[in-house]
């Protein structure tokens, strides 16, 4: 039988709290066992996550798992078993996660396991289909795109009016015509009276 430690060392206290400090930064966190990547890899995932103001760190799985429990994020300890890192990010989790799933491609043995988005839990498949949405600053220009398109379209055509009618030519089929055309159709309609 294990004989259960009264005091926690104060080392591991420090850790426990840098670790808490460290989350409380962030909203959202992606789990991923990183067993078999390489240095270059892992580098190259820090360089790619950091890109969208994510942060990838290693952390000790029981430090994490208290750290969480003292942050009231349950649930989140079944993905705190292996070598795992946790990818902190502050906002547009889904392009996270879809950079996460990206690098397989690449580090086939990257294996995502799930995560706390949103204050819910994601095992591996719901975060999968969350990484093929767009983010929210994707969605926010294609709404501007599509609220700019019928105000582009209507500038465009009140430019051309303008430059026409600068040019000296009718802008439209209905515009007045000249004197001399005016002129002319009342002469003919005056003799058959």
């Amino acid at each position: 039988m294990a004989v259960k430690a009264k005091k926690i060392q104060p080392a591991k206290t420090a850790a426990i709290e840098k670790a808490k400090k460290t989350f409380a930064d962030y909203n959202d966190f992606i789990f991923a066992d990183y067993r078999g990547m390489t240095v270059e890899q892992i580098t190259q995932l820090r360089k790619k996550l950091r890109e969208q103001s994510a942060v990838l760190k290693v952390v000790k799985n029981n430090f994490a798992r208290i750290a969480f429990a003292d942050m009231k994020i349950d649930n989140v300890a079944d993905y705190l078993k292996g070598p795992t890192v946790i990818a902190m990010v502050k906002e547009d989790s889904n392009e996270v996660a879809k950079t996460l799933f990206d690098f397989t491609k690449d580090a086939p043995t990257l294996n995502v396991k799930g995560g706390f988005i949103g204050k819910e839990i994601y095992d591996a498949a719901k975060i999968s289909e969350f990484s093929k949405i767009p983010g929210k600053k994707t969605l926010i220009a294609m709404l501007m795109s599509a609220i700019n398109g019928p105000a582009r379209q209507l500038a465009a055509t009140l430019q051309a009016y303008v430059d026409k009618k600068a040019a000296g030519g009718d802008a439209s089929p209905d515009a007045p015509r000249s004197d001399a055309a005016a002129e002319a159709p009342k002469a003919e309609a005056a003799p058959e009276a």
